[in-house]
């Protein structure tokens, strides 16, 4: 089946029981046995709910993967996967990454005998050149949150086989519309199912997708015995967004091929971070291993973080909001909302500006967002204290 098939009608068969088409919400922490033991495959929710069931089978098959698993957030699906790794192990990192994937590794796994080590993964080198003995497993982000970065996935891959070493990419920004890792050769996607796969903006949740059934059995085991899970209410929402992905996403990558290049057109902006743009360092890559470049863009006005943040205050459409993928669109000040938590001296160092803006590239007409960023930028002109 295509993509939007598969969408639609994976693990969405009709209800056995009424012949409901649409999956029901089961609302339910229990489950009746006939004896003890003798159930129907439920038992308790925590362990598995068929709502969730029904989104987990339907993601996997979006991922091409044999296995998936939901979570109750990305960061629960983040820490779900790192529970593969044990005290002592050493991760390598992509050195721009989400500001709460970084609070994880930092100031809670750490603590726990887990060491990282964070580098640029746009070239497979820097990786291979960072592996330790100790080294358990290379996490990626592809693109990166929020400086728009590509790794190789499939040269990752290959380095990481040749040392026996496990590759996770979260696959959040692309969504796999965009982008397979599994077809690349990772051994484990993660997403944020907040994002781009819910869609709407209405419901908080992460999934992990597997072909290695040892993986998918300790991910499972994790899954049940800390109990990060979603309630089937944000399941269903989640799976009713899942079977418009296709469609959305056509639209968010065609607005922001536009508003790309709106951007990077103005003497006003010093520089814009978008794969789609033919002056992106990887571009090249991008077209290979992407279907399309996304609705996620970063840029840096000129004027400096006094001026940016004057534009994230004038926009009327994109609305000043943490999160991304939503079917509107958003304006994110970084260093001050999402990468807050990563230290000035870090960020810097991995040219995380002060002054970088981040939108989530909505669906809305795509004549008024530009004419909403054009407002906004001419609101806050360079020179001119706001």
């Amino acid at each position: 089946m295509e993509f939007a098939t598969k969408a639609i009608h994976v693990g969405q068969e009709p209800d056995k029981t009424t012949g409901a088409t649409i999956v029901p919400i089961y609302q339910t922490s229990t489950y009746t046995q006939a004896a003890p033991g003798a159930h129907l495959g439920f038992d308790y929710s925590r362990s598995a709910n068929p709502t969730r069931l029904a989104l987990e089978r339907c993601l996997a098959s979006l991922e091409n993967a044999q296995f998936g698993l939901c979570f109750a957030s990305g960061m629960a699906a983040t820490a779900a996967v790192m529970n593969v790794c044990s005290a002592g192990d050493h991760v390598i990192v992509t050195d721009d990454l989400y500001g709460g994937t970084y609070r994880l590794f930092d100031k809670v796994l750490a603590r726990y005998g887990l060491s990282f080590t964070y580098v640029d993964t746009v070239e497979p080198a820097t990786i291979e050149s960072a592996l330790r003995a100790s080294t358990r497993m290379v996490w990626l982000e592809s693109p990166t949150n929020p400086l728009l970065k590509l790794a190789d996935i499939k040269a990752a891959a290959d380095a990481c086989r040749r040392h026996g070493v496990l590759l996770a990419v979260d696959n959040t920004f692309a969504t796999p519309f965009l982008q397979n890792p599994l077809d690349l050769g990772a051994d484990i996607v993660v997403h944020s199912t907040t994002k781009y796969i819910g869609g709407h903006s209405d419901a908080i949740g992460g999934f992990v997708a597997v072909n290695k059934e040892p993986l998918y059995e300790i991910v499972k085991f994790h899954q049940n015995a800390v109990g990060g899970v979603p309630g089937p209410f944000d399941c269903f929402l989640t799976l009713r967004g899942a079977k418009t992905l296709a469609l959305r996403m056509k639209e968010h990558d065609r607005n922001a091929r536009a508003i790309a290049a709106f951007l990077d057109g103005r003497s006003d902006i010093e520089r814009v971070y978008y794969p789609g743009l033919p002056s992106h360092p990887q571009h090249d890559l991008a077209k290979h291993q992407m279907r399309g470049f996304g609705g996620m863009i970063s840029f840096t006005p000129a004027g400096g973080a006094a001026r940016a943040r004057a534009i994230a205050q004038s926009t009327k459409l994109f609305s000043l909001a943490e999160s991304l993928g939503g079917v509107e669109s958003l304006i994110c000040h970084p260093v001050s909302m999402t990468h807050g938590s990563i230290p000035k001296a870090i960020r810097e160092e991995r040219g995380l500006d002060d002054a970088l803006l981040r939108l989530s590239v909505g669906i809305e007409a795509q004549s008024d967002l530009i004419a909403d960023l054009e407002q906004a930028l001419a609101a806050s002109p360079v020179g001119v204290a706001p």
